[in-house]
Formats: C-alpha cells, sequence, structure tokens
C-alpha cells in the first residue's frame, strides 16, 4: 500500500507541517525541540511501518506512530499551559491527535485482520 495515499498520514503530515511553522521563532529550544520531534515522528512510522515486510513489523511502526501522536498531545496541553500555544490552536491540535490516532488504530486493526487471513 502507498503510505502517501493514507488520508492519517496526510494529515499528521500536515499537523507535523504545522508545529514547525509555529514554533519556527521559538526561542525554547528544548521544548521547540521536544515538540517537533513527536509531531515528526507521526508520520514518519507510517510509511515506516508500511514498507516493512511482515504484519508484525508493520503493525509494531503503527503503534509507535500512535505512542508520538499520544506523546504530542501531552505537549500540545503543556504548551497551552505555559502559554506558547494559543488555547485555540491548541484545541485544534489536539482535536486532531485525537482523530490521528483513532485512524492508527483502525489501520493497526485493518493491519491485524489481515494477518489473519
Amino acid at each position: 500500500m502507498d503510505f502517501e495515499r493514507l488520508d492519517v498520514w496526510k494529515r499528521s503530515a500536515r499537523l507535523s507541517a504545522g508545529l514547525y511553522q509555529h514554533f519556527a521563532d521559538s526561542r525554547d529550544y528544548g521544548f521547540k525541540d521536544q515538540i517537533t520531534r513527536s509531531g515528526l515522528s507521526v508520520p514518519s512510522n507510517i510509511p515506516e511501518g508500511m514498507t516493512r515486510p511482515t504484519i508484525k513489523d508493520r503493525i509494531r511502526f503503527l503503534h509507535i506512530a500512535r505512542g508520538s501522536c499520544a506523546e504530542l498531545r501531552t505537549q500540545i496541553y503543556i504548551g497551552m499551559e505555559i502559554d506558547y500555544i494559543h488555547r485555540e490552536k491548541g484545541l485544534q491540535w489536539v482535536a486532531e491527535t485525537k482523530e490521528i490516532a483513532a485512524m492508527l488504530s483502525g489501520l493497526i486493526h485493518k493491519q491485524s485482520d489481515f494477518g489473519k487471513c
């Protein structure tokens, strides 16, 4: 399966790009590095998994992507708390991470079912 056709990859890549744009001028390099890394990890692990030859490997990388999505959501909450992220933008990103995580869960389930055939 071409990962570029997956909506979950497209949405997570757009979210990652948005994080980089938002924090481009941030001088808190530690926070900036952490939130952009976790955001980048989500769309990066999707193709890593989808190009693996075994279902077990695919699922493992999709789980990593989902874990990074939860990590990112935590950092967004913290960013809102410390006024690095405006509440409205933060809540949009939180909602997006929840939807992406649900999409990843669906893809994991689909891959698991595929492996049972």
